[in-house]
């Protein structure tokens, strides 16, 4: 019996990191502290510590996987302006990383906010360097606040996230600029309509939003 399990497992880890488009969180096993989320092309690290409510950093971009590494040309980097347009390399695979989740839920994908709903009022908020990305996998979630032309990073948050029946919960593990929200858990109401996601609800400050997010 143990046997079939390691079967099974080894068969589960060659899907995932074999499969032509790559998705899923990942956590590294050098590090338990860095986990790796890939969707729609969109590659994302972030260091934490959930314990000590701690949050190191997040990078992240478009990538290509090239063998067993990983080229991402950098979007966001919360440590170094600098780097933003340089294209880095990693190594990738189950010797590096193993599997949180194989990116499968109805609401998994790179996320771009789209625009706002006032009441009756929709402002719509077209695609250009200063962006808001909201990722999900499987089960983990993260947005990031970011300008792709001048590098300017305006802020992260992420952790867990289910999504049952329209109700959408989000569990906050990190969030960059206000520590004192991880370990909040904040329930919205979602949908999806036309290839959007309709998400609405009160923010972590407690504020009323109607967000509309299409696919990166």
């Amino acid at each position: 019996m143990k046997t079939i399990y390691l079967v099974i497992a080894f068969l589960f880890s060659i899907s995932v990191y074999a499969q032509p488009s790559l998705k899923g969180a990942f956590k590294s096993k050098n590090d338990n502290e860095v986990i790796i989320c890939l969707m729609d092309g969109y590659f994302v690290e972030t260091k934490y510590n959930l314990n000590n409510k701690t949050f190191h950093y997040t990078w992240g971009g478009p990538f290509v996987k090239i063998g067993n590494k990983l080229r991402v040309t950098t979007h966001f980097d919360s440590r170094d302006k600098a780097e933003v347009g340089k294209t880095k390399e990693i190594a990738f695979g189950e010797k590096h990383f193993e599997v949180i989740d194989k990116g499968e839920n109805a609401l998994a994908g790179n996320w771009r906010m789209s625009g706002r709903k006032n009441g009756d009022q929709f402002t719509e908020n077209p695609l250009r360097a200063r962006r808001t990305y909201k990722l999900l996998t499987g089960t983990r979630f993260q947005w990031m606040a970011i300008n792709i032309e001048t590098g300017e990073f305006s802020g992260t948050g992420g952790g867990t996230y289910q999504f049952i029946n329209g109700k959408y919960t989000e569990n906050i593990a990190f969030f960059s600029r206000d520590s004192s929200r991880v370990g909040a858990s904040l329930n919205f109401s979602g949908k999806i309509e036309n290839g959007q996601w309709h998400h609405s609800g009160l923010s972590s400050k407690g504020d009323p939003i109607y967000e509309i997010w299409s696919k990166n």
